[in-house]
């Protein structure tokens, strides 16, 4: 007969440990409560912690840093969430949590996983700067960073913009994993995110558990410097691709020669021309600069389903057609909505910019097709932005033994996998997977979903199996606007 007192502590135990791997999970729920805003799911928590926007002093104005808490499916759920930070630099997690609740569904079964507005973006005091009015004008201005408008918004702000560093927001992030009740905490970033979670590592390395870098962008990158030299790398595959490509080839002939002629001819003699606004329907006359092409040829890059379209928009603009031009770029704009640009010039112009000079800017320009369009872009507001002060081990590699999984796209324009190479030298736990035919940030395709959650709850990535990603290759291009010509690509085949 067994001992009913045995039986009795054994159970006790056993709800003791029940309760130890939800402790986390509760603990944060508790702080916060059931979303009812539009932009959050409804089965998710949010809630606000407030700090200092001069973390030094703590005095003066506070922020509100805006929460959201996707909590975990499972019972036995680990205690450590995945922290996801945001793009941009502008995007806010928080603000983006449905699209990012969906993203990292299967993650989600394991452990929570928590989206922070960081700071200057999102729900969190934005810095938001943005024309009132979307004329066709609006889109088609060359200058990424128009002078008055800026100038117009520093003066509207209720805010000190030069305390909207990394460095600082990343203490915020701390603070808001402490405020949840968590020992340690995985980071996911993308884009500008993979700085962010750097950053935070190297700040808070005893919290971290393990990072996963997607599309990196590191402290020593120097935005924008080197947007054309990579991006001209992802046209040249682009070409090179048409060119192979049977149904490409015969439709878009000489497509290389097109495209300089093109951009030769927009930047002698730029095209005045009336185009309806996708959107509105409304005709408009305005310019179309080589500024204006290679920029919107840079955006499309960005996606490998948009790039899918720049052969046949090359051609057409070539001809003398550019409402296809026009229709791209507009299809990135509505991609980059909801972005805090005054946020993104205060990482840019405190952690960037001053970082190289317009000598630098020109030798790195040099023969890409995006010419020196962004980095002059970019410096231009930075002569009046407010810049913030970073500390002087921030451009160092980050050197640590945490397990990280880093993500690189082939056709990434901004981010290509030499810059997963670069951090990855200094991360010897670290597994580097470059990804055909993808372009900026892979997590949303074919199964790195499941080798992120695998890589999360394993804790380390070398066990990854990645022959799942052998099929991701480039879509297909258009030829006609109905779309590829699958017969051909068979018949290539």
């Amino acid at each position: 007969m067994k001992n009913p007192i045995v039986i009795v502590v054994l159970a006790a135990a056993l709800a003791a440990l029940g309760c130890t791997a939800r402790t986390a999970r509760v603990s944060a729920i508790d702080r916060l409560e059931s979303c009812t805003d539009e932009s959050s799911p409804s089965d998710a928590y949010c809630g606000t912690l407030e700090v200092f926007e001069n973390r030094k002093t703590k005095q003066g104005r506070k922020i509100k840093l805006k929460i959201v808490v996707a909590p975990a499916l499972k019972r036995d759920s680990a205690p450590d969430p995945l922290f996801v930070l945001a793009g941009g630099p502008g995007q806010g997690a928080a603000k983006m949590s449905r699209a990012f609740r969906e993203i990292f569904t299967r993650v989600q079964q394991d452990r929570d996983v928590v989206l922070v507005d960081q700071r200057g973006t999102g729900d969190s005091n934005p810095l938001n700067c943005e024309a009132k009015e979307q004329s066709l004008i609006d889109l088609t201005r060359s200058d990424v960073f128009p002078e008055q408008l800026f100038r117009d918004c520093l003066k509207k702000y209720d805010a000190d913009p030069s305390l909207y560093t990394t460095p600082i927001a990343m203490d915020d992030l701390d603070d808001v994993r402490a405020f949840l009740g968590y020992r340690s905490i995985n980071l996911y970033g993308g884009s500008y995110g993979t700085r962010a979670a750097l950053v935070y590592l190297r700040r808070h390395p005893r919290h971290t558990r393990s990072i996963v870098l997607d599309g990196v962008a590191p402290p020593d990158m120097r935005l924008p410097l080197y947007a054309a030299r990579d991006s001209q790398r992802a046209l040249e595959k682009l070409l090179a691709d048409c060119e192979a490509d049977a149904a490409c080839r015969a439709k878009f002939p000489a497509l290389s020669m097109k495209l300089k002629a093109l951009l030769e001819r927009l930047e002698n003699n730029p095209a005045r021309v009336e185009l309806t606004h996708p959107r509105t329907g409304v005709r408009e006359p305005v310019n179309i600069s080589r500024a204006l092409a290679s920029g919107v040829i840079m955006s499309a890059l960005y996606s490998p389903t948009l790039s899918s379209l720049l052969p046949m928009t090359i051609q057409q603009a070539h001809d003398g057609n550019f409402q296809g031009l026009l229709t791209l770029g507009f299809a990135f704009e509505a991609l980059g909505e909801g972005m805090s640009t005054g946020m993104r010039l205060s990482v840019l112009c405190a952690e960037d910019i001053p970082r190289f000079t317009e000598a630098d800017a020109a030798r790195e320009v040099g023969g890409s097709f995006l010419g020196r369009l962004w980095a002059e872009s970019f410096r231009k507001p930075c002569e009046f932005w407010p810049k913030g002060e970073i500390p002087e081990d921030y451009y160092k590699p980050v050197e640590s033994d945490v397990p990280a999984l880093i993500l690189s796209g082939d056709l990434d324009p901004i981010t290509p996998p030499s810059w997963g190479d670069h951090v990855a030298a200094w991360l010897p736990n670290s597994r580097h997977i470059k990804i055909t035919g993808l372009g900026h940030g892979t997590i949303t395709q074919g199964c790195v979903p499941q080798l992120v959650k695998q890589f999360l709850n394993e804790g380390a990535a070398a066990g990854l199996d990645t022959a799942c990603l052998k099929p991701l290759k480039r879509p297909p291009f258009f030829v006609t606007h109905a779309g590829p010509d699958f017969a051909a690509g068979a018949a290539k085949q």
